[in-house]
């Protein structure tokens, strides 16, 4: 089945030009000139991933995201003229799956929207469906992808769970950091340690719900993380 991507950008040319190549590598597009066109026809379209201009008029990208996060987790790539650090942090932290500062080749941009959709994508599962992993109350189960504290689920992103999963598989051992972005985000991301520590720090915020579960997750300078099965 053919991926459906949905670009948005008030620029019509940036539209035309990276809708044509997208088309000829066959993927389906649909395209709209604001995120509000966008958020009232999102069901309509149900896209694999999104092409999110940052910079638009009435609402900038960042809104349109931190609205999608709220009933989906659908990819999204922010596309953005603006390169500052502390951009790229907000638009991670909202749940952008990744960031692309304008202008891009269209390598780069083809080699992003492959890495988003290599790993999201459904996978062979290697676990039991009812295989679960407990680390005081915070239960995650490695078939259904779904986390819980006590008994109250936990939603979490796609790379959110697959960060948990991989610490999970090796609870109370250090997971490197190359290991983790190598994993969840692809070869590529590797020495991208900033994206890995924004996600440890929403999943931390997620898991504070518990108490000090947080607490769980240790931090290695330099080296990785470990999820401990136990609290001191």
């Amino acid at each position: 089945m053919k991926h459906k991507m949905v670009i948005v950008d008030d620029e019509p040319k940036i539209i035309r030009f990276i809708k044509a190549n997208l088309l000829s590598l066959g993927y389906e597009v649909e395209s709209f000139l604001s995120g509000a066109q966008l958020l009232e026809n999102f069901d309509l379209h149900q896209p694999d991933l999104i092409l999110l201009d940052v910079m638009m008029p009435e609402i900038d990208g960042f809104e349109v995201l931190e609205r999608i996060r709220k009933f989906s987790d659908t990819p999204v790539i922010l596309l953005t003229a603006r390169s500052n650090a502390h951009d790229k942090v907000y638009g991670l932290n909202l749940g952008a799956d990744d960031y692309l500062t304008k202008p891009f080749s269209l390598e780069e941009l083809f080699a992003r929207v492959n890495a988003v959709l290599r790993r999201t994508k459904p996978g062979v599962q290697e676990f039991c469906l009812l295989s679960e992993i407990v680390c005081e109350s915070l239960k995650i189960n490695l078939g259904q992808k779904r986390v819980w504290i006590g008994n109250e689920e936990i939603k979490v992103t796609n790379i959110e769970f697959a960060i948990l999963e991989m610490l999970a598989v090796n609870v109370d051992k250090v997971v490197a950091h190359e290991q983790i972005l190598t994993s969840v985000w692809g070869a590529e991301y590797r020495d991208d340690v900033e994206y890995l520590r924004v996600a440890i720090a929403r999943i931390r915020r997620k898991m504070k719900k518990g108490g000090n579960l947080d607490k769980l997750i240790v931090t290695y300078p330099g080296l990785g993380y470990m999820l401990k099965s136990k609290l001191e």
